[in-house]
């Protein structure tokens, strides 16, 4: 009788152990940001606004599939980000803009929120996937940030695909920084090494122009939260088209373009990033949460639409916290944007009058 009562007692608490985990389990959610800026529907068309809502799609359900499978937020975050370093349609990896010099040099950072790990690099040129880097500057260096030549080298040592100018070359982007620096009285570098000649006929600028307007930002990111109930964030950028070479915005600083704590909230931001740097955007949303104990919806907006407008700053910000709650909140006329919750549809939106 008494072994019969072990056995029984165990078997209650193995059940009872069973429901704590099912009740503890989080759904898990993946937000995703393509850039903010003047971006219209007049000026976009009806082409460009289907391409984007589709590239969108794509590298969300990237993500979603791995948090489907269990996976961490992490991983979830730097595929997704991969995908998007892949697509011409944004300036990050493939598709990033130009240097005053004609050369693409990208920015990366990703963050774990259980762990408060981090790594990030900046102006890279040869690295095919700029978030694996700093990934792999998080988890196989002592390092939180990379630059450079230097960085790019640490990648080829630690397995990552490297690209000559050649991969990350597009044409369109090429045609906008043309535009850019002719109206502004600047010279016309060569073009990059292994590229096609130049076309005979004039090539339409990107469907979303970096060089239309200096309100223009296209930067890529994501947060989102796996089961586990940890979440991360990461922020990959081609930077500023027509940049001096050499600057650096907000993307791989961590607490301003990036930051991700399992005690507050994960941030990725987009926008002027010399006044995110001055603010430490993504680490100030984040303190409000946990210090003032704001929503993390009222807290973006309280970064973005008063903190950052009083220095005439603009941009965006996507966000979630480890209890589900997300956020967008941008001061510019658009953000190409999705998110996505288990069990739930997707969301896609362009424009400010879109949830």
């Amino acid at each position: 009788m008494r072994a019969k009562g072990l056995v029984f007692t165990a078997a209650m608490m193995m059940a009872a152990l069973a429901a704590q985990a099912q009740q503890t389990a989080h759904k898990w959610t993946i937000v995703v940001h393509g850039g903010a800026g003047v971006i219209q529907r007049v000026a976009l068309g009806p082409e460009g606004d289907a391409a984007y809502r589709k590239s969108l799609e794509a590298a969300t359900m990237a993500g979603a599939k791995i948090l489907d499978a269990g996976g961490s937020s992490l991983d979830a975050v730097e595929a997704t980000l991969k995908v998007l370093e892949d697509d011409p349609l944004f300036n990050a990896g493939r598709g990033a803009v130009f240097s005053a010099e004609g050369k693409n040099e990208m920015d990366s950072s990703i963050m774990d929120g259980a762990t408060l790990r981090a790594g990030a690099v900046a102006g890279v040129t040869k690295t095919r996937h700029p978030v694996s880097l700093a990934r792999a500057v998080m988890e196989k260096s002592p390092y939180v940030m990379m630059v450079g030549p230097g960085a790019d080298s640490f990648g080829s040592k630690q397995g990552l695909e490297q690209a000559p100018p050649s991969w990350f070359f597009t044409e369109s982007r090429w045609q906008s920084l043309v535009k850019q620096l002719t109206k502004e009285g600047r010279p016309i570098p060569p073009r990059p090494e292994g590229v096609p000649p130049a076309p005979g006929a004039t090539v339409p600028v990107a469907l979303y122009d970096e060089g239309a307007d200096p309100r223009s930002h296209g930067t890529t990111g994501v947060v989102a939260l796996d089961r586990q109930g940890n979440i991360a964030a990461g922020t990959s950028t081609g930077g500023m088209q027509g940049k001096m070479p050499g600057r650096v915005g907000d993307s791989p600083i961590i607490g301003a373009g990036t930051y991700a704590s399992n005690d507050s909230c994960a941030v990725s931001a987009t926008g002027t990033g010399e006044y995110f740097i001055r603010l430490g955007v993504a680490r100030e949303i984040c303190n409000l949460v946990k210090f003032k104990g704001m929503k993390l919806q009222a807290a973006a907006d309280e970064v973005i639409h008063h903190e950052l407008e009083t220095l005439h700053g603009d941009g965006g910000v996507i966000a979630i916290t480890p209890d589900g709650q997300t956020a967008f909140s941008f001061n510019t006329p658009g953000m190409f944007r999705a998110r996505l919750t288990e069990g739930g549809k997707i969301t896609v939106g362009i424009y400010n009058d879109e949830q």
